[in-house]
């Protein structure tokens, strides 16, 4: 097609002429037409008569598919690709193909590392003019898309559109090999890496490879030791922001997700999808030592440092070494006394949070752990294991002197003084000592003078 009508600042050309009149608004600025509602300005009368759908909420388009609607022609034309699974734009650099040109666009800075767009307050720079936006508003602390169901309000339109799909349960993009299905597509990529086993990012400084942009970049922070992630009530900074929104939560005692089952609410998705395998006894993760069964990852992780006897977490105070960072960070505790989880109800504050979350059933009587054999209900899970064990005849610890073995811990630590001969309780009154407890206690009644089976 012949494009006669050529700009003379960029040499870009077009077919008519009313199309480099537009163009040249993009060189100087120009913006007159402006919003009635808001004051925003654009430089041509099509791109002001699409932000006032972002008012009127009008989406005129609809897809023929599955009957979606939107609120621009070029968003219909692009969600269409999804259906016909269409990806006409290619990488030249390694044949990566996308469905649409601003995707492959993007893509070609992984290869170029090139970040043209800074933040004027920190001069930081990123590669995407919306990742610089949404930068922008981690200094402003601005949140102008609002979900229309529950008034929650989110930085990012994309924020808002995942956030939607927790109302919606729509999974729209799916795996193509098994079928599975995800509310976002960078679960859908994540996914996919489990069939590929592809790791593409690796630390620079320790080698270090991971499968997510977000994991490198949160690794690095473990060299650089960046907190840059700051709670605005209590000032408290982490190295991820997906921590900060997790803490942030134990302010607001939010729960966003809800089990279908049996309606019990959860304050991180992580804690309801473990929630969904106590209905369903899914144990999907299997120790290739021993084939013990577990329901999540990270207890099979730690169920295989007991194999390993890996302790690679040392308390800088004590030295005392943990198999697992958490234990780590709960043993810290013992030694700063401190007790970030407070009762809602009656202002207790617990070092734990599964503490907490113990306490509250005090308050609420809700006994949400059964036993699948008599139906006996607990409070705590740890209390139904032991209960299991009446049924099961299970006696896990065993006494490395001379092998008996016992259903709890604590009776095992009882028995183990009977070797060690160490009595650890003393009498305050008459400084006499014990091994056990309960001894000490029927000893306090020679003082007391007290006859508790009167």
């Amino acid at each position: 097609m012949e494009k006669p009508y050529g700009c003379d600042l960029c040499w870009q050309a077009f077919s008519q002429q009313r199309h480099l009149r537009k163009h040249l608004l993009t060189h100087t600025n120009e913006k007159p037409f402006t919003c009635d509602i808001c004051s925003k300005a654009f430089s041509q009368q099509q791109y002001l008569k699409v932000h006032l759908r972002t008012h009127t909420k009008e989406k005129p388009f609809a897809c023929d598919v599955c009957s979606k609607a939107f609120s621009q022609q070029s968003d219909l034309m692009i969600h269409l690709r999804t259906h016909t699974k269409e990806k006409p734009f290619a990488c030249d650099v390694c044949n990566k193909a996308f469905s649409h040109n601003s995707c492959l666009k993007k893509h070609l800075r992984t290869h170029t590392n090139e970040k043209p767009y800074v933040c004027h307050i920190c001069n930081k720079a990123v590669s995407q003019r919306t990742h610089l936006q949404a930068h922008l508003r981690t200094h402003t602390k601005e949140k102008p898309f609002t979900c229309d169901i529950c008034n929650k309000s989110f930085s990012q339109r994309s924020s808002l559109k995942r956030h939607l799909r927790t109302h919606t349960k729509e999974k729209p993009f799916v795996c193509d090999i098994c079928n599975k299905t995800f509310s976002n597509n960078s679960g859908l990529k994540k996914h996919l890496r489990t069939h590929t086993n592809e790791i593409p990012y690796a630390c620079h400084i320790c080698n270090k490879s991971v499968s997510q942009r977000a994991h490198l970049e949160a690794h690095l922070r473990t060299h650089t030791k960046e907190k840059p992630f700051a709670c605005d009530i209590c000032n408290k900074s982490f190295s991820v922001n997906s921590r900060l929104k997790r803490h942030l939560r134990t302010h607001s005692n939010e729960k966003s997700y809800t089990c279908d089952i049996c309606s019990e609410a959860f304050p991180r998705r992580g804690y309801l999808k473990t929630h969904l395998r106590t209905h369903t006894k899914e144990k999907s993760f299997t120790c290739d030592v021993c084939n013990k069964a577990f329901s999540e990852k990270s207890s099979l992780y730690m169920h295989l440092r007991t194999h390993s006897k890996e302790k690679q977490f040392s308390c800088g105070i004590c030295s005392k070494a943990f198999s697992h960072m958490s234990h780590l960070k709960d043993h810290l505790r013992t030694h700063t006394n401190e007790k970030p989880f407070s009762c809602g109800i009656c202002s207790k504050a617990f070092s734990h949070m599964s503490h907490l979350k113990d306490h509250l059933r005090t308050h609420t009587n809700e006994k949400p752990f059964s036993c699948g054999i008599c139906s006996k209900a607990f409070s705590r899970r740890p209390h139904l294991k032991v209960h299991l064990r009446t049924h099961t005849k299970e006696r896990p610890f065993e006494c490395n002197i001379c092998n008996k073995s016992f259903s709890l811990n604590h009776h095992l630590k009882r028995h183990l003084r009977m070797h060690t001969k160490e009595k650890p309780f003393s009498c305050n009154i008459c400084t006499k000592v014990f091994s056990q407890q309960h001894h000490l206690k029927k000893h306090l009644r020679v003082h007391t003078e007290e006859i508790p089976f009167a």
